[in-house]
């Protein structure tokens, strides 16, 4: 069995990676730009929306408080008429990508340590490259993009965005597999 002491090495470089080759991602090859759009007519939606005084939370439009009114004559009329959304409500102000980064960072390291700590739990020293990439890679792809896929199932993310954060995820899952394969313990 490895320590799991010995891989403070492999865990933060692969976060140090993930987090770089996330940069090149959304910095460089940028095929996340289109992610988003504009509403139709922004300005009037801004306007009538800042009215309501909404505080930040996640909402479900059109909402309901129990699901025995999913099929209700009332609730299938509003789906019907729409909208139908999610909506992220953030506080108002500068968004502060430097907190943004710090977390996605956090995020990463504790992958890293979590994917760290079930390999050394059933690998052992000196075990091949191969076999320590292919199983990091398993799990961290795992860590990095199983998640993305609910979204797109329950809350109409869509699926081509959904796509595209699966891959990020197995460059992600990648990218620690090979540091963790590296470095692991011989």
């Amino acid at each position: 069995m490895v320590s799991f002491a010995s891989l403070w090495l492999p865990i933060l470089l692969s976060a140090v990676l993930v987090f770089v080759a996330s940069t090149l991602i959304h910095m460089v090859l940028k095929y996340h730009a289109a992610d988003y759009r504009a509403l139709p007519n922004e300005a009037a939606f801004r306007a009538a929306f800042r009215g309501t005084h909404v505080p930040p939370a996640q909402y479900i439009i059109p909402h309901i408080s129990d699901m025995k009114q999913m099929g209700s004559p009332e609730h299938i009329a509003k789906l019907t008429e729409g909208p139908v959304a999610v909506l992220n409500v953030r506080p108002n102000g500068v968004i502060g990508m430097g907190k943004s980064l710090g977390q996605w960072f956090l995020f990463s390291l504790v992958v890293s340590a979590c994917v760290g700590h079930i390999a050394s739990g059933v690998l052992p020293v000196g075990t091949e490259y191969m076999k320590v990439f292919h199983t990091v890679a398993l799990i961290a792809f795992l860590a990095y993009a199983a998640g993305q896929l609910p979204a797109a199932i329950w809350m109409g993310k869509p699926w081509s965005i959904a796509a595209k954060e699966v891959l990020d995820g197995l460059i992600y899952g990648l990218v620690t597999a090979g540091t963790f394969g590296w470095l692991w313990p011989r």
